[in-house]
C-alpha cells in the first residue's frame, strides 16, 4: 500500500470515531469491559447519542488474564518522582508499565518502595526485558541468545521492586516476526512462569506492529501484546485488525505510544491534544488500558479526568484530524529512507530516538538508545546534502545533528 493511499485510509478512519470502531471491535470476543453493571462509551455510543457520564472510573478486563484494569494505566518510563506514582494508585490507577532497562535500572529502583507495604493484589506490575543478542536494526536475535538471560534479568528487576513475582514479563521490543517466535527467547519466558516468578508473559512491539501481533497469536504462548496504537499510524486499520484477531484469541491489548510523539513538538511548542489521543485509542473496545506516561501531576489529572468519560467530542476529534496534517515527531517506522541513505543509518531508531528527547523531554533515554547503535563520530559528514527524503516530511540530518550531542553528556546531566 503506498503511503499517500494509507494517509487517506488513516483520515478515514479517524471520521469512524467510536461507532465505526465499536463496531468493528464487537467482532472480537473477550473484549468486554468487568461485569459491573457499567456500560462502556465505546460501545454504548453507536447506539445512544449521548450516553450518561461515566460515575466510577471505567474498567476492562486484559483478556484471558482475568485481570481487571482501568482504561488508563500509567507509563513509567519517563517518571523519576516516587511521590507521582504513589499518587497515581492513590488516585485509582492499578496498572504500572516499567521495563527492566529504563533508567538504567532506576526506574524500577524508584518503583520497589511505592509498592512496599501495598497489599499485593492492589496493583498490577508489568515489566519487560531486552535482550542483548537482539540486532536493534533488524529484530533478529543471535544464535547464542542464552535463554537463562530472561531469568537473570527478571531477578535483577524483581530485587530492584523489592517483589518476588510480576504480574505481565513482556519480551521487548520485537519488530518482526521471526524474533515473536525465536525459541530460545520463548524457552526463557516460559521457564519464568513455570518458576512463578511471572504470572502471565507477554511481547511489546512498535515497528511492524500487525506482524507481530499475528506472531504472538501463533507463538501460543503470550497472554498480553503492549503496541504502538494512535492516530497517526498511517497503517492504523491493520493495527486496529490485527489487535482485534488477538483479542478474539483471549489476548488482552496494552496501547502505548497513544499520544503519538510526546507533549510537546519540534522546538518545544505544545503537540497534539492530549486527552483527545488517549480518548481515541480508547474507543477501541479491544484496547484493555492505555499507558501514557506522564511526569507531573497536572498530567496525572488530565490523563484521570479520561477515566471518568472516555467519548471524543467534536472539537477534539477536529484537533486530531489537524494535528495528522502536520509532520510532528512520530515516526511510522516504515523504512523507506534506509535505502535512501549511502551511509546506511538506522534512521528509524534515531527519529525515535529524536522523539524521546523533544517530545518526551526523556534525554537519559534519547541518550541510551543512540549509544546503542554504534555510530560514528559524524556520521552525516560524508554528504553534503542529506539525500533521505522522510515520506513524512521529517528533516531528518537536522534531527540527527541536534540529537548526537547526547552522546557527550554525562547521565547527571540529563537524568
Amino acid at each position: 500500500m503506498s503511503v499517500k493511499k494509507a494517509n487517506l485510509e488513516r483520515r478515514e478512519f479517524l471520521k469512524l470515531g467510536a461507532a465505526g470502531l465499536a463496531a468493528a471491535g464487537a467482532l472480537a470476543t473477550g473484549c468486554a469491559t468487568a461485569s459491573s453493571g457499567r456500560k462502556d462509551p465505546a460501545t454504548a455510543a453507536a447506539a445512544t447519542p449521548n450516553p450518561a457520564p461515566a460515575a466510577a472510573p471505567l474498567r476492562r478486563v486484559l483478556g484471558r488474564t482475568g485481570i481487571e484494569v482501568p482504561v488508563v494505566s500509567l507509563g513509567v518510563m519517563n517518571a523519576d518522582n516516587p511521590n507521582l506514582v504513589r499518587a497515581a494508585l492513590d488516585r485509582g490507577l492499578r496498572l504500572l508499565d516499567t521495563a527492566h532497562g529504563y533508567q538504567n535500572g532506576r526506574n524500577e529502583e524508584m518503583i520497589g518502595p511505592v509498592l512496599a507495604g501495598r497489599a499485593r493484589d492492589s496493583f498490577v506490575l508489568c515489566t519487560k526485558v531486552f535482550l542483548s543478542t537482539a540486532d536493534r536494526k533488524t529484530g533478529l536475535f543471535s544464535p547464542d541468545t542464552r535463554p537463562e538471560e530472561v531469568g537473570e534479568k527478571l531477578d535483577l528487576s524483581l530485587k530492584r521492586l523489592g517483589l518476588d513475582h510480576v504480574d505481565v514479563l513482556y519480551l521487548h521490543n520485537q519488530s518482526c516476526r521471526e524474533g515473536a517466535l525465536f525459541e530460545p527467547a520463548l524457552r526463557g519466558l516460559e521457564k519464568a512462569k513455570k518458576d512463578g516468578k511471572a504470572r502471565f508473559l507477554g511481547l511489546s512491539t512498535h515497528k511492524g506492529e500487525p506482524e507481530v501481533i499475528r506472531a504472538a497469536i501463533e507463538a501460543k504462548l503470550f497472554d498480553v501484546v503492549l503496541t504502538a496504537y494512535n492516530f497517526r499510524q498511517a497503517y492504523h486499520a491493520d493495527v486496529h485488525a490485527a489487535a482485534a484477531e488477538a483479542c478474539k484469541a483471549g489476548m488482552g491489548i496494552v496501547a502505548m505510544k497513544t499520544q503519538a510523539g510526546g507533549r510537546f513538538s519540534r522546538g518545544g511548542a505544545p503537540a497534539v491534544n492530549m486527552k483527545a489521543a488517549l480518548k481515541w485509542a480508547l474507543q477501541d473496545p479491544c484496547i484493555t488500558t492505555a499507558i501514557p506516561g506522564f511526569t507531573t501531576f497536572d498530567q496525572l489529572a488530565e490523563d484521570l479526568t479520561v477515566l471518568e468519560d472516555i467519548r471524543l467530542t467534536e472539537a477534539e476529534r477536529m484537533d486530531l484530524e489537524g494535528a495528522v496534517k502536520t509532520t510532528g515527531l512520530y515516526c511510522q517506522q516504515c523504512e523507506t529512507c534506509l535505502p535512501q541513505c549511502p551511509e546506511g543509518l538506522p534512521i528509524p531508531d534515531l527519529m525515535r530516538g529524536y522523539m524521546y528527547a523533544a517530545g518526551y523531554r526523556n534525554l537519559l533515554q534519547a541518550k541510551d538508545l543512540v549509544q546503542s547503535l554504534s555510530l560514528a563520530e559524524a556520521p552525516c559528514a560524508s554528504c553534503a546534502a542529506c539525500q533521505v527524503r522522510c515520506v513524512q516530511g521529517f528533516e531528518v540530518r537536522d534531527r540527527i545533528e541536534e540529537l548526537l550531542p547526547l552522546r557527550g553528556l554525562h547521565d547527571a546531566f540529563l537524568a
